[in-house]
């Protein structure tokens, strides 16, 4: 659990200004989410300690917990403007959907999930482990919920060696390709799936990217071969060692906490949870997916 003083990283006072600051100085200079740049969300002395996170998030662990970022002292926009410009420090925004989403809202939208396209992080059910389409993913928390909710990690490299260790088949089944679903988001003429392998080697390194319930959901299509024994029970293996809990760690976000992931040497996942009927105080978090400098 992140609860030992070596991993989260508090933003004291007068960090906490600081930001205040960068984020007076970016509307006062009339900049939107589109025009703003990292020159013009000035960090000062906060810089070193952004410099700090990055080098962690790329070198290190994988990973880091922020806390106290100022959200009870800024409007709504202002806090979506100031996390913006705060990530840009570490990357630069990606699309996470078809219209090219930057800043993703990750909240219960109170949608049955009929199909696919429902995306998961809309309701409030189980997300099991998997990556996300970019380097580094951000999440910011502005209401917790009532019960449950809990993120959790995974090193994919410790994932990775387990499954070498239980079965080397396991290894070169993830290397070859599996169909993935769009979610009903192709464009006009594609294919509603297509093929990857949940394995490549990157610079000389395995990375991951797995979406277990992309890959199940694929298999709605008449086109797409039925998964073999073998593609199951690797799918099945990364899974169960994941969810293990001698490799995963868990944070419980407070209001104000920012996970910021590796994208290729961490897993995520996030628990079910009971929300609150007053849709104020229902979960919600603000997403960045981030293309790393």
């Amino acid at each position: 659990r992140v609860d030992t003083p070596e991993w989260p990283h508090e933003l004291d006072a007068k960090c906490a200004t600081t930001v205040l600051g960068a984020g007076a100085h970016a509307g006062n200079a009339g900049h939107t989410r589109g025009t703003l740049t990292r020159k013009g969300f000035p960090l000062g002395h906060l810089g070193a300690r952004a410099h700090e996170w990055a080098r962690a998030v790329r070198d290190g662990r994988g990973f880091v917990l922020v806390r106290g970022f100022p959200i009870e002292r800024l409007s709504p926009d202002d806090v979506e403007l100031a996390y913006f410009g705060l990530g840009l420090h570490f990357g630069t925004p990606v699309g996470q959907d078809a219209l090219g989403t930057t800043l993703g809202h990750v909240r219960d939208e109170r949608r049955p999930r009929s199909g696919p396209e429902v995306r998961l992080y809309r309701t409030n059910q189980r997300q099991d482990f998997h990556t996300d389409g970019a380097d580094i993913i951000g999440l910011l928390c502005l209401h917790r919920a009532k019960r449950g909710g809990e993120s959790r990690i995974v090193s994919a490299a410790a994932v990775y060696n387990e499954l070498l260790r239980r079965d080397p088949a396991l290894v070169d089944t993830l290397y070859e390709p599996m169909c993935w679903d769009r979610n009903n988001e192709q464009a006009e003429g594609e294919d509603p799936f297509y093929a990857l392998p949940v394995l490549n080697d990157v610079a000389g390194r395995p990375r991951f990217f797995y979406i277990g319930w992309y890959i199940r959901d694929a298999q709605r299509h008449a086109e797409v071969p039925p998964l073999t024994e073998a593609q199951v029970a690797a799918m099945d293996a990364i899974e169960s060692i994941a969810n293990d809990p001698m490799f995963r760690v868990e944070m419980d976000f407070q209001p104000g906490d920012i996970q910021l992931l590796n994208n290729s040497v961490i897993l995520h996942s996030r628990e079910a949870y009971e929300d609150f009927d007053a849709p104020e105080r229902r979960r919600h978090l603000l997403r960045l997916w981030l293309r790393s400098h």
